[in-house]
C-alpha cells in the first residue's frame, strides 16, 4: 500500500508580476483553508523576488513555498544568485534544483545539481530534484538509462524521504501539450523507484516521493495520480490559475 502523501508543486517559472503572484497565492490559500488540512502537500514556487509576498499570503495555511533554483554556495561573489540560506530566510521551505530548463539553458550538469541539492539540505530545505530525458534520448530508447544516471549523480547520499523529492519531467513534454502514455509513465517511475532503493535502501528509497511533470492538467491529473509510483505532480502552466491548479490538487486528494 502506498502511504506516501501526494505533493502538488506549482512552478510559476518567469511568470506573473507582484500583484498577480500575491493574488494567486491568496486565492489558493483561501481554497486550501476552506477544507482544513488537505491530504496533499501543496507547494508554490514563485520567482525568487516574490517569495516573501507569497509566504505572507499563505502563512497559517498548510501551503508551503519554494524557490525555483539556488546557488551551491553559502555566500560570496556570485552576482545575481540566491543561496539556499537566503531562501530559507524568506520563509520558504522547498527549492527546485536541476529543472531541465536549467540543465539545458545554463548547462547545469548532474554534479552541479547535486551541489545545489547538498546546499538545500544543509539549509534545512526540501530539495525537489528534477530529472528527465530529451526527445532524442527517448527516440533511441535511452529514457530509463538517462534518468537513472541523472539520479545516481544528482541525489545526495544524505537525502531522505522527508527532505528530498524526485520530479520526473520528460523534457519533450514540458509546455508542449504532449505526454508519454500512462504505461510509459508507470515504466519510468518504477525504474526511478528501483534506482532510489538501490541508492538509499528500501525504507528511504521506498518512501521518497516521485512527482510527474510535463503538461499536467486537471483533465489528465487523476489518471496520472492513479499510477502506483506517481506521488504527485510538478505543474507548470496549469499552476498559474487558481481553477486549473486546484483541479489538479483535487485530483490528488
Amino acid at each position: 500500500m502506498n502511504t506516501r502523501t501526494p505533493m502538488i508543486a506549482g512552478n510559476w517559472k518567469m511568470n506573473l508580476n507582484g500583484a498577480e503572484a500575491a493574488a494567486l497565492a491568496a486565492g489558493l490559500a483561501e481554497k486550501v483553508s476552506a477544507i482544513g488540512s488537505p491530504p496533499v502537500d501543496v507547494v508554490l514556487c514563485p520567482p525568487a523576488l516574490y517569495l516573501r509576498s507569497v509566504v505572507g499570503k499563505t502563512d497559517n495555511t498548510p501551503i508551503a513555498v519554494g524557490a525555483q533554483n539556488c546557488h551551491a554556495g553559502q555566500k560570496g561573489a556570485h552576482t545575481g544568485d540566491v543561496s539556499a540560506a537566503m531562501i530559507a530566510d524568506c520563509g520558504a521551505s522547498h527549492v527546485i534544483v536541476g529543472h531541465s530548463e536549467r540543465r539545458t539553458d545554463y548547462g547545469e550538469s548532474s554534479a552541479a545539481v547535486r551541489a545545489k541539492a547538498d546546499a538545500a539540505l544543509a539549509a534545512g530545505l526540501t530539495a525537489i530534484i528534477c530529472v528527465g530525458e530529451t526527445e532524442a534520448e527517448k527516440d533511441v530508447g535511452a529514457t530509463e538509462a538517462v534518468v537513472c544516471a541523472q539520479i545516481a549523480v544528482s541525489l545526495p547520499p544524505q537525502a531522505r524521504a522527508e527532505n528530498a523529492v524526485i520530479a520526473y519531467e520528460p523534457v519533450w513534454a514540458i509546455g508542449t501539450g504532449r505526454m508519454p502514455t500512462i504505461k510509459e509513465v508507470d515504466h519510468v517511475h518504477k525504474a526511478i523507484r528501483a534506482q532510489l532503493i538501490a541508492q538509499l535502501g528500501e525504507e528511504q528509497g521506498g518512501g521518497m516521493r516521485i512527482l510527474y511533470g510535463g503538461s499536467v492538467k486537471p483533465g489528465n491529473a487523476a489518471e496520472l495520480m492513479a499510477v502506483t509510483d506517481v506521488d504527485g505532480a510538478l505543474v507548470g502552466g496549469a499552476s498559474l490559475t487558481v481553477a486549473d491548479f486546484w483541479g489538479i490538487i483535487d485530483a490528488a486528494r
